[in-house]
């Protein structure tokens, strides 16, 4: 693996590179092992992924190399040291390997929850333990794209030793994001919206940042961690009884982003989408009568009834009051 970036880097000092210039690549040897062949082969053999989730088997480094839309390349282990592909870097998150095997499912690389667990266990050489819900390092590419093996770049002289960082000057570094875009738009392997960002995008100079379109599974878990993995409704910290909600649903046209998402305990999720509940765009929540009509019960739903929604922290993840306004008109039945 590593990471294309056309900015300034900082590193954790101790690194032993406190900065590097213009375009850099990032290298973990912690991360070498998934990109090995198998997952290579096995998630090029599908077909149209949105995204894929480039997990790490420690589950204990935050990733800050990249700026979500910013380019992330995939290199196998050496001797094959060639470019093989990449995607667009989305978010970072540490979760328990059972919550990514439910977002992102085979888009982890691998068939089965039970193969992940193998592979996770041993790259950390453990010992089988198949109670432990291990926690893994989430890095969520959007819009994945892999070359045949005819368009792999070569990467002449790479240094094995090299386990953190290495910077490369203008050239070289222009040549290779030079040769990855056209492959990418020769063999229209990324989304028309990408390609023609790609195509606007300077290749050197002040940083311009592609917006990733996000899978199902970025989104369930962008929502949860804006959402500092708390219902929005109810403060409940169990994290695996939380889904992200849409405001509009998906099937009807509403989109994977955060501004049109809620974090809701299940069954809160389930009357949100069945029109038991909403929220005003001013963000009160508020329970219908249906709830005691039709099921005699509710008692711990109504106590919620005028409460505020618990909201992300940065104003660009609120939900959209329009959004919610949609859904008070045409979902929600008081």
């Amino acid at each position: 693996m590593f990471v294309l970036r056309q900015k300034h880097l900082s590193f954790s000092p101790g690194t032993g590179i406190e900065s590097a210039p213009l375009l850099t690549i990032l290298s973990c040897a912690s991360l070498s092992g998934l990109t090995d062949s198998d997952w290579f082969s096995y998630l090029s053999s599908l077909i149209s992924l949105d995204e894929v989730n480039f997990w790490q088997p420690s589950g204990s480094v935050d990733f800050k190399a990249l700026l979500p839309g910013e380019p992330f390349l995939f290199k196998l282990h050496s001797p094959n040291d060639f470019i093989v592909g990449g995607g667009f870097f989305s978010h970072h998150s540490i979760l328990p390997f059972s919550l990514a095997w439910s977002a992102f499912e085979t888009k982890n690389g691998v068939k089965t929850q039970e193969e992940m667990r193998v592979r996770i266990e041993r790259y950390r050489r453990a010992a089988p333990n198949p109670k432990e819900d291990h926690s893994v390092g989430c890095i969520l590419l959007e819009s994945p794209f892999f070359f045949d093996r005819n368009d792999w770049i070569p990467l002449p002289n790479w240094q094995k030793q090299i386990v953190r960082g290495k910077a490369f000057e203008a050239e070289p570094g222009k040549s290779l994001w030079d040769r990855v875009e056209s492959i990418l738009r020769a063999k229209h392997l990324v989304p028309q919206e990408e390609a023609a960002l790609l195509s606007g995008k300077p290749k050197f100079g002040a940083p311009q940042t592609i917006l990733p379109r996000l899978g199902q599974g970025s989104f369930r878990i962008l929502i949860t961690d804006v959402y500092k993995r708390t219902c929005a409704m109810s403060g409940s910290h169990v994290l695996h009884v939380l889904d992200a909600a849409h405001i509009k649903p998906y099937s009807k046209g509403g989109e994977h982003v955060v501004n049109n998402g809620l974090l809701l305990r299940q069954d809160l999720h389930t009357l949100f989408d069945r029109g038991y509940l909403t929220v005003t765009p001013e963000y009160k929540v508020e329970v219908s009568q249906r709830i005691k009509e039709e099921f005699n019960n509710g008692k711990e739903y109504y106590a919620m009834h005028g409460t505020k929604l618990g909201v992300p922290e940065s104003i660009a993840f609120l939900p959209d009051p329009s959004l919610l306004e949609c859904h008070n008109e045409r979902i929600f039945a008081d």
